[in-house]
């Protein structure tokens, strides 16, 4: 699961949005004061979600967006005039805040990034171009050698490959 990191310029704000999100399952819900501090917490975790205010005690919400990782969403917490500036494409919900909304979107967003990094998880790695013509000397190895086609030579390695993992 991923960690949801709260960041608001006033303290009293941050722990109501903290014990609201605890007290609706997300266990893995931590308060930062400054900017600074949320990123140097989000360099402890693989994904996660940050839940900021526009204006922070050291920075302002854009540099903090700029400066997350891949796996790493923000959403902002503002007044409405404040979030009507937001780069489209950033999730924002305005004050006063509705429970309901802030656990929903805060779901959503989380489902969201699992989902992303489980997939990126599935991808094979790019084989480097050494591995590629390592691999495409032996096709042709095997192609001379025993008299087959290239597709017979593929599945070959790919048989061998998986026996030689897995047993």
């Amino acid at each position: 699961m991923s960690i949801i990191i709260v960041v608001m310029p006033k303290v009293e704000d941050a722990k109501k949005i903290r014990r609201i999100l605890v007290n609706h399952g997300f266990t893995d819900t931590i308060f930062c004061p400054t900017g600074a501090g949320a990123l140097m917490e989000i360099n402890k975790y693989t994904s996660g979600l940050v839940v900021s205010g526009y204006r922070l005690s050291d920075m302002y919400y854009r540099e903090l967006s700029e400066n997350l990782p891949k796996y790493f969403d923000i959403l902002l917490i503002g007044s409405a005039s404040a979030v009507s500036d937001n780069p489209s494409g950033l999730m924002s919900l305005t004050t006063p805040l509705k429970v309901f909304d802030l656990v929903n979107t805060a779901a959503m967003m989380i489902l969201q990034i699992d989902r992303r990094l489980k997939q990126d998880k599935r991808k094979p790695k790019k084989r480097s171009e050494r591995e590629e013509i390592y691999i495409h000397n032996a096709i042709r190895l095997l192609m001379d050698r025993n008299n087959i086609s290239e597709e017979e030579a593929q599945c070959y390695i790919q048989t061998g490959s998986y026996k030689q993992f897995y047993f």
